[in-house]
């Protein structure tokens, strides 16, 4: 009787050890294929962030007299406290149209390869100026901006604040890199995810686990990688099979449009899975609103993979361990306008 408990213990001893060895070399192969987002801003090249250059971008980033109609601002479709989005299919804009595509979250966006879902922005600072001049967004001008910037007399003293020792700080370029300074800012660190990089084990459940697990060996892990569990690089959508074509319209053929190349037909930047649980819906066309139907839908293009209920569900269960703390912004004060100040135009 003795031995056989003797056994019993051993046996339940070797268990275990195994179980937590499978455990530590998940971990491993986790730490090697992800990076947990930092705790503090990066640094731009050739943009050094400042308080006063960050104060700014915060202003311009809510401030609607940057649109035609006074309307509209980055945060109208970009919402701090909404997961970076605005939880719509494609985003209104001027005059009631649409966007051609679904708004990516602009947490995190600092860490992306390059912005928009076809890459045609190298970074934050070249974004930043893109959806005020486009006539279906904010609809205006960079010399309009500057015009309406000057007849709003608290920005002068802003922009000379914030960008010391320049004869004229108040230009397009300088708005469009206080704006990349403010955006660098709203990162989201701490995710369950995160603590789990770092060598916490408790950090993932059971469910997690094995959903990461499955993330890694069924191969979601070749385009959704790196700190932002995507975003480092661009793919076809429908590897496999294609989705029908309201999930792919066919006239937006992605990256083709920017490059020229036949290639990039139907190529789109592979999204950034932080704090995915949080934006809805999805894809590049916005017509997807359950992550567990999105999770199906890229094992099936994607992978040529037929993913059965429970592994959806796992695979879910690890995607809402990307949901990092969520950045806390107070809303500024913004210069008030004066008789001078250019009126909207509707």
């Amino acid at each position: 009787m003795r031995q056989l408990c003797i056994a019993t213990m051993f046996a339940l001893g070797c268990l275990c050890t195994g179980q937590a060895s499978a455990q530590s070399a998940l971990m491993k192969q986790a730490q090697g294929l992800f990076k947990p987002i930092p705790t503090t801003a990066p640094a731009l090249p050739g943009n050094a962030a400042t308080p006063a250059k960050q104060e700014l971008g915060k202003m311009l980033y809510f401030d609607t007299r940057l649109s035609e109609s006074h309307a509209l601002s980055c945060n109208s479709c970009h919402m701090i406290g909404m997961g970076g989005v605005d939880l719509q299919e494609t985003s209104l804009g001027h005059r009631w149209q649409h966007g051609g595509r679904n708004a990516p979250t602009v947490y995190n966006a600092v860490f992306e390869v390059a912005q928009f879902w076809d890459g045609r922005a190298k970074d934050l600072e070249a974004q930043a100026g893109g959806p005020l001049v486009n006539p279906v967004e904010m609809d205006t001008t960079p010399e309009h901006v500057i015009e309406q910037l000057k007849g709003i007399p608290g920005y002068t003293a802003a922009f000379a604040k914030a960008f010391p020792g320049v004869a004229d700080p108040l230009t397009f370029d300088n708005v469009r890199k206080a704006i990349a300074v403010f955006e660098a800012t709203l990162i989201t660190p701490n995710a369950a995810f995160d603590r789990y990089l770092k060598g916490s084990e408790e950090a993932l459940d059971a469910n997690q686990k094995a959903g990461l697990e499955l993330f890694i060996g069924k191969g979601c892990v070749a385009c959704h990688n790196g700190i932002n569990v995507g975003g480092s690089m661009y793919a076809a959508f429908g590897v496999i099979e294609r989705p029908g074509a309201e999930i792919l319209p066919p006239d937006d053929k992605g990256r083709f449009a920017v490059t020229k190349t036949a290639s990039d037909a139907y190529v789109f930047r592979a999204a950034s899975l932080r704090n995915v649980a949080l934006t809805p819906p999805y894809f590049h066309s916005g017509k997807v609103w359950d992550l567990r139907q999105a999770v199906a839908i890229m094992g099936n293009s994607q992978l040529g993979a037929d993913l059965n209920d429970g592994e959806v569900d796992r695979i879910t269960d690890f995607l809402g361990s990307l949901t990092g703390d969520q950045p806390q912004v107070m809303l500024p004060i913004l210069p008030p306008s004066v008789a001078t100040t250019p009126r909207p135009k509707p």
